[in-house]
């Protein structure tokens, strides 16, 4: 759960960066904020959710 907040966070706080530095217009915000939702509700939630999983790990024995 702590990885999925985290996420959350990191992807919100780059979208809302790169609407405020005019990177990218707000409907591509708006696209990009409900393709997190239609896959969310997919069934590429659970390959997507294991892979996040699988990342992470290899990260975390990357750092030990």
């Amino acid at each position: 759960m702590i990885l999925s907040i985290s996420a959350v966070l990191l992807f919100g706080v780059a979208s809302l960066f790169a609407v405020r530095s005019r990177a990218t217009n707000v409907l591509a915000a708006v696209v990009v904020f409900l393709f997190g939702f239609y896959a969310a509700a997919s069934g590429l939630a659970g390959p997507i959710t294991d892979f996040m999983t699988s990342a992470a790990h290899t990260l975390a024995h990357l750092r030990a």
